[in-house]
């Protein structure tokens, strides 16, 4: 399939499968195959085109950190223009960080950032101002909205 081509209905039925119940069976693949009436190799080469094509930017498990025992916060950074490109490669480096921004604004980078403990956090986030000389705003969250967003594909 070409990169400008759109999805087709096989395409769209398996990114509304992936996005909510992908199969967590020994072999998803073949699961994914067999729901959609194509072989295991196609679902599977289906998504690696996808993901090839930027349709799809990852794989993976979302966990609810703070049931296990992790902690969170929103950060922000007023970084100067010429020391944006190091301190977001410094930033985007480390695993806790999960989202990582560029806004028009005078604090022009925001980040979340997720630890075992606060402790843990509020060491990373001194790293950071060490390395990088920039001071980071530390936003914890006082009450958390988690909103399940799936992109419905098919109708």
């Amino acid at each position: 399939m070409a990169q400008n081509e759109e999805l087709d209905t096989i395409d769209r039925k398996l990114l509304d499968i992936i996005q909510t119940a992908f199969p967590l069976v020994p072999r998803p693949y073949a699961e994914l195959g067999r729901q959609l009436g194509i072989s295991e190799e196609e679902a599977l080469a289906r998504v690696k085109g996808m993901k090839e094509r930027k349709i799809i930017r990852r794989l993976g498990a979302n966990f609810q950190s703070a049931k296990l025992g992790f902690r969170s916060t929103l950060c922000g950074a007023h970084v100067p223009e010429e020391k944006l490109d190091a301190f977001i490669a410094d930033v985007n480096a480390l695993p806790g960080v999960t989202h990582n921004y560029l806004r028009n604004h005078e604090f022009n980078v925001w980040f979340t950032l997720i630890g075992p403990s606060w402790d843990s956090v509020c060491d990373t986030i001194r790293g950071i101002e060490e390395r990088t000389g920039i001071a980071v705003m530390n936003l914890p969250a006082e009450k958390l909205f988690k909103i399940r967003v799936d992109f419905q594909m098919e109708e």
